[in-house]
């Protein structure tokens, strides 16, 4: 069926410096399907949610809030069960992605009959926040690659665009960064082929408040490879 909506569910974690400029360049994107933007506060502590009441006041944004921090993952399994979009993607609140590669993300989708797509981020001088940032990102999608017999250069990218169906029928469990290598494999293990396009990419330093850290690389090869080989739930046997 063809879409018609999509939710873009933005998790937030004391972003108060970042987080309205953030829904500003969203909401001032204009999208080619009508478009829910959905904010999860996951305990935020440091005030960010009032420098977007009038958004939410306004209807703009949808405001869920969890009354304690459980984490990026937790976040997003909470916007995945409140979406209304026929679409879904994620959207961080860190300014490291731009809003307006959602259209080109949605073309394959409105224009080829693809399922899923994923934004794939090319990491120049301005991209990169370490050398092993990259390389780890790189060997992540290798392995994912390896081990489910396909092609990916990105599988850690938050853009990534898909029915919330399916979403909901991979039954994520990961609370923090897992997630993204949890729900690649679960789409790969559905049998669903991953397109991907290029879009832009600054990633901010841990001086401006990068969360992830080297143990999240780890858990997430072992996360790939974990069910890769885990017997296949009803919901994702073919």
């Amino acid at each position: 069926m063809e879409p018609r909506s999509i939710t873009i569910v933005m998790p937030v974690y004391n972003e108060r410096v970042t987080l309205r400029h953030a829904l500003e360049r969203l909401l001032a994107v204009e999208m080619p399907l009508e478009t829910e933007v959905l904010v999860i506060d996951d305990g935020s502590t440091d005030g960010c949610l009032d420098t977007i009441e009038d958004l939410v006041e306004k209807g703009d944004v949808r405001l869920v809030r969890q009354i304690q921090n459980q984490g990026k993952g937790a976040a997003l399994r909470r916007g995945i069960a409140e979406a209304q979009g026929d679409l879904l993607t994620v959207l961080d609140a860190d300014l490291e992605y731009d809003p307006a590669d959602f259209p080109a993300l949605l073309a394959p989708i409105m224009e080829e009959g693809a399922r899923v797509v994923y934004g794939k981020r090319s990491y120049g001088g301005h991209a990169a926040y370490s050398f092993w940032y990259v390389i780890g990102n790189k060997a992540l999608a290798f392995w994912a690659s390896f081990l489910y017999d396909a092609w990916l250069s990105d599988i850690e990218t938050c853009l990534k665009v898909a029915p919330t169906s399916l979403w909901r029928t991979a039954s994520l469990r990961s609370s923090g960064f897992g997630i993204e290598a949890e729900v690649t494999a679960k789409f790969l293990r559905a049998g669903e082929r991953i397109f991907e396009v290029p879009i832009s990419y600054r990633a901010r330093g841990r001086e401006e408040g990068k969360k992830i850290q080297w143990t999240d690389g780890v858990a997430a090869l072992w996360i790939l490879l974990r069910l890769r080989f885990a017997p296949a739930p009803r919901e994702l046997a073919p």
